[in-house]
């Protein structure tokens, strides 16, 4: 689950990480107003959006005045910006933030990430932060520096002002603040948490300028504070509409309706879709705990695609999600919907069988398969 600037600074300043001071707003009005609250000789207003990459696309404003930020939210407010990080659509700016803007000296990029490897926090830095981070970086990976960080110790904080020295932070290193986030990181099952830029300003002092936090979603059974967040992570309403049914899902620009359950079953599915010469129409990884009646939900949501020209249904049944159950969604969806696309199907695992017969018993019109690459095949040739 993905939390906007705002969000993000809002839970690291209850670890005592430094941000700058700022007020949200959802009104041009509203957002001339809360100037009085911040006090500032030059104001900053962000979109409030969960994709990266706002500011070269206009996301982010400076204002010399209150009247000039309430111009700048207003142009903002109800827009959709278009990032590298969006669809071509973009993410609609249903509110800003509005920041003292601060005079800067040293700016680099923080971040902090799980290690694949080892299951440790791994922070990763580079003296070159900013809003062309990205691009820098791509261009030479080597400008990122890695740590595995271990918790506050003497031993650790060594190798943490060594790190530092090596992205050019020689002076007046901010130790009890890395260490801080680090804190925040584990606290709350984050899978990212990304600070660019992490600035000192010209009084001495370290603040996270920008930041973006990425939740754990299979860890939110712990963190039921986060439940009411749920609705403003930027998903569009059939994504939403997917993820209350325990589903996870999402929109693509394809004309292939992609059934699959598990993450990596379903990445692997879309990937032999384009090698096939094919363009899914969604990502789709039915969760263990979906329901049939989860899944005809999930189901109809792709049968109302008007780009949907069929089904392609790869599922392995084992744990929770037995072929017969999702068979039991496709027919409910069907049973209920005026479109009856195709369906390709290749089921594997618990009740692959029994699953084939409830297709073909309850008169869906598929085409069965033995092997995933075959299927594939067949959905492609029937969607061209």
């Amino acid at each position: 689950m993905f939390l906007s600037e705002h969000q993000s600074k809002e839970l690291l300043a209850q670890y005592d990480v430094p941000v700058p001071s700022g007020r949200l707003a959802r009104s041009s009005e509203e957002a001339e107003a809360r100037c009085a609250e911040i006090s500032a000789r030059k104001y900053v207003v962000k979109a409030q959006i969960t994709a990266g990459g706002r500011g070269l696309a206009g996301g982010v404003k400076f204002a010399a005045t209150p009247s000039a930020v309430a111009e700048e939210a207003r142009k903002m407010l109800g827009s959709n910006l278009v990032t590298a990080q969006t669809s071509r659509s973009g993410e609609q700016v249903d509110a800003v933030s509005v920041e003292e803007a601060l005079e800067l000296e040293d700016n680099v990029f923080i971040a902090f990430v799980l290690d694949p490897s080892s299951g440790q926090v791994m922070l990763l830095g580079s003296a070159e932060g900013g809003v062309e981070f990205e691009q820098r970086s791509r261009m030479d990976p080597s400008t990122v520096k890695s740590l595995l960080l271990g918790p506050d110790s003497p031993e650790t904080r060594a190798e943490l002002t060594t790190f530092l020295s090596s992205i050019g932070i020689l002076r007046d290193g901010p130790l009890d603040i890395l260490f801080a986030a680090r804190q925040a990181f584990v606290d709350n099952d984050m899978v990212l948490l990304e600070m660019n830029p992490f600035a000192r300003t010209s009084a001495g002092n370290w603040v996270a300028v920008d930041a973006k936090i990425t939740l754990d979603g299979s860890a939110m059974f712990r963190h039921p504070e986060f439940e009411s967040l749920a609705d403003k992570q930027g998903l569009s309403a059939t994504e939403m509409e997917a993820q209350k049914n325990d589903i996870n899902l999402v929109r693509m620009e394809g004309n292939i309706g992609v059934v699959v359950n598990g993450a990596g079953l379903g990445l692997a599915t879309n990937d032999m879709v384009y090698d096939a010469g094919g363009t899914p129409a969604n990502f789709m990884d039915i969760r263990t705990t979906a329901t049939s009646f989860d899944i005809a939900k999930g189901v109809s949501l792709l049968l109302d695609q008007p780009k949907a020209r069929v089904i392609l249904l790869n599922v392995h049944g084992g744990g929770m999600t037995a072929c017969d159950t999702v068979a039991e969604g496709i027919s409910f969806a069907y049973s209920r919907s005026d479109r009856k696309l195709p369906v390709v199907a290749r089921l594997a695992g618990q009740n692959a069988e029994w699953g084939i017969r409830i297709l073909r018993d309850r008169k869906i019109p598929v085409e069965v398969f033995d092997t995933m690459s075959g299927a594939v095949s067949r959905a492609v040739e029937l969607a061209s």
